[in-house]
């Protein structure tokens, strides 16, 4: 396989890791509910031009699909997205980065419980794990504050984000909805739109300047768009499995950009606390034999007089 092959994965996470950075930019410059909608109203202003004929002439299957797309929009954009921009608020740049690397490993425990695959060995042992990492991390390196609920509101809403993602990539599965890929992405941008309108408009509506235009157009169009393209390229070219693990890069490139923008710093229990995330991850990813092999098939004929 081409080392170019990698490309691709490797540009939409790092474009998804300043967009953790960007999140952190927005607070102070523009509404959680404002951003959020504008961004993907810029998105399906883009779009339309080139997939609006398209859509028409599979305008019978979104009719017949609507509300798994609705449901699509709703879980991949609009409350992946939405509760991001709202963790941003009391959270960093660099937990939201290792909080969204969970979201591999969430695909795994969903996909157990709702479509019914076998749970792993890596999926269990990383799984218990990966929370320990979580409760170093929400705890800044006291687990046991936890049980003082002293967890950062941000830091909460975060994993909520990363468990709609992983639900929507769960349901995406499961629900095989027969459209072209970038059709099927315009359906759920719509739907998007229409779920993130009645935050928009209860407000607070931040009105477009000099100081927010930037970041609605990084998160509109690289960030909503750019990275669809890659990572669809990515799956077409080296498959959905190690494509996801490129997903474990965020950490660390969340954290980097965090330092170099926005002088966070990073802590021991930044390290600890993503040491363990990631390897509960890649244990999932990667020790995929089931917990329970299945039963042997009874065998035939002569063996049964025996």
């Amino acid at each position: 396989m081409s080392p170019l092959h990698f490309l691709a994965p490797l540009g939409a996470v790092l474009i998804w890791s300043g967009n953790m950075t960007i999140n952190q930019l927005t607070v102070g410059a523009i509404a959680p509910s404002s951003i959020a909608f504008l961004r993907w109203v810029l998105a399906l202003a883009v779009l339309t031009p080139f997939l609006a004929p398209s859509a028409w002439k599979h305008r019978a299957t979104i009719r017949r699909e609507w509300p798994k797309l609705a449901v699509l929009g709703l879980l991949g954009m609009g409350l992946w997205q939405g509760l991001a921009y709202m963790a941003a608020e009391t959270t960093s740049a660099t937990n939201m980065g290792i909080l969204a690397a969970m979201v591999p490993l969430l695909t795994v425990l969903l996909s157990a419980l709702i479509l019914r695959e076998p749970p792993s060995l890596g999926g269990v042992a990383g799984g218990v794990l990966a929370l320990v990492g979580v409760s170093v991390l929400l705890g800044r390196g006291n687990p046991l504050s936890l049980l003082e609920l002293t967890v950062a509101k941000g830091d909460a809403l975060m994993l909520v984000a990363a468990t709609c993602y992983a639900l929507y990539g769960v349901m995406l599965k499961r629900w095989p909805i027969d459209l072209p890929p970038w059709v099927l992405l315009f359906g759920q941008v719509i739907f998007a739109v229409l779920f993130l309108l009645p935050p928009y408009l209860l407000g607070p509506m931040t009105p477009v300047d000099s100081s927010n235009v930037g970041l609605i157009l990084y998160a509109g169009i690289p960030a909503s768009i750019v990275t669809t393209f890659l990572w669809m390229l990515a799956i077409r070219r080296i498959g959905a499995s190690q494509a996801s693990i490129f997903i474990n890069l965020m950490p660390l490139f969340s954290a980097i950009i965090a330092m170099l923008t926005l002088g966070e710093r990073i802590a021991l229990f930044h390290f600890l606390g993503g040491a363990l995330i990631l390897a509960g991850v890649i244990m999932a990813q990667t020790l995929t034999r089931p917990l329970r092999r299945p039963p042997v098939a009874a065998q035939g004929g002569t063996d049964r007089s025996c």
